[in-house]
């Protein structure tokens, strides 16, 4: 955001809205590989450039695809899943993952949520490295709203709204103990968010609308007049 906008000309803004959830227009395409409902190529990557999902899988340890998946996917039962995938190699397709992944953890086809879900999850934001992203977006959105500027922010799982959360408890002087995502605010620093509007979830008409959006959490925050720490702008200006 601070590049593409700087190439304009553009130093401040008055809003700014993230989004963070994935495009269903690339979960729907069997091709992308994010979807076990669908075959397809085991990628899942959002600029299909890079490690995808195949790389990841065939070629990590054990350990750390079972750190993967617990960590991203909140399953309990991770190690047993990366025993099966590493045992299942070489996988190439969303197909295979899925199979392996049901089989591991035993599957009814009554089961109201399909045992791959987590797993699919868990590698989709690893590859992607999505929660770092999500970070880093914050910081520079920290550093681009002016005084009075309105950050909004829409996440759609625990892992993503609890460093948003965090931030935002942080930048407004909260109390908080800490994120083993996102560094803490030095307590001399003045505040630069007030404090954080209520979080915001979809109505019953929303979800009847449109049922995706049942785990979407809005949060938003005004921006201060004090400065962006030093610490906080070299953060966001790091690859």
């Amino acid at each position: 955001m601070r590049e593409l906008l700087a190439e304009q000309g553009i130093e401040s803004v008055s809003g700014l809205t993230l989004d963070i959830g994935v495009s269903s227009m690339q979960l729907d395409r069997a091709d992308r590989g994010f979807s076990f409902q669908a075959d397809g190529p085991l990628d899942m990557t959002m600029s299909q450039a890079g490690m995808n999902a195949a790389d990841f899988l065939n070629e990590a340890a054990e350990e750390d695809i079972a750190d993967v998946i617990y960590r991203y996917g909140d399953e309990p039962r991770s190690r047993r899943v990366a025993r099966a995938i590493v045992m299942a190699r070489p996988l190439e397709r969303t197909g295979q993952l899925a199979s392996v992944v049901r089989r591991a953890l035993g599957h009814k086809p009554h089961d109201k949520k399909d045992p791959a879900t987590r797993t699919f999850q868990a590698i989709r934001i690893h590859v992607n490295r999505e929660l770092e992203e999500l970070e880093r977006g914050l910081e520079a959105a920290e550093a681009l709203l002016e005084e009075g500027g309105r950050l909004a922010i829409v996440t759609f799982h625990s892992l993503e709204d609890r460093i948003v959360k965090q931030f935002l408890r942080n930048r407004s002087g909260g109390e908080g103990g800490g994120s083993r995502h996102m560094p803490e605010k030095q307590a001399s620093a003045a505040p630069t968010f007030a404090k954080p509007a209520k979080a915001v979830r979809a109505s019953e008409a929303e979800l009847a609308r449109n049922p995706r959006a049942r785990s979407a959490t809005l949060r938003s925050a005004i921006r201060t007049a004090a400065p962006v720490s030093s610490s906080s702008s070299a953060r966001s200006a790091h690859p």
